[in-house]
């Protein structure tokens, strides 16, 4: 049996590059303890809670996104908020999580249409799946049932800085 390494992921929105050329699709490898030390080294980064920190050891272990094939602080700097996110959500299930924990955040984003090789655009049925019929507004006096929660993040993480302490 061998360990898997490498993951493959598809991002929610997608890195713009400077062509305006999108790129959501890339790999991520497992962290060294490297990965998570050497950052810290950095002239830049103040420290353990530096909100840059996340930014260099991201583009220490995403391998690729879409065409590039490098990929530096700078693109993951470049990134929507969305898919920083997802970004820091996913080298969690890979690095700390179960085989479990990992096969439901991948289901969870299929289901969004965020797994690899599924557009955002267009979920697949499963094979064999009736057609689903459109959803029908609530009649005058009811109220629409809630909108299933999505998938990642519940709310936006305070990032303290320690001009603030």
């Amino acid at each position: 049996m061998s360990l898997r390494t490498r993951y493959e992921f598809t991002l929610p929105r997608g890195y713009v590059d400077r062509d305006g050329g999108v790129h959501r699709d890339g790999v991520m490898r497992l962290a060294t303890a490297r990965d998570e030390l050497e950052p810290l080294r950095d002239p830049t980064i103040t420290g353990p809670d530096d909100p840059r920190l996340t930014i260099v050891v991201l583009a220490r272990v995403v391998e690729s996104l879409g065409t590039l094939s490098m990929v530096t602080a700078h693109e993951i700097e470049g990134l929507f908020a969305a898919d920083l996110a997802y970004l820091q959500d996913f080298y969690g299930v890979i690095n700390f999580g179960s085989q479990e924990e990992f096969e439901e955040f991948v289901a969870a984003q299929r289901a969004f249409g965020q797994a690899p090789g599924v557009s955002s655009d267009e979920t697949p049925a499963p094979a064999g799946a009736p057609e689903q019929p459109a959803v029908a507004e609530p009649a005058v006096g009811e109220q629409a049932a809630p909108p299933a929660p999505r998938p990642g993040r519940a709310s936006i993480e305070e990032i303290r800085s320690e001009a603030r302490q």
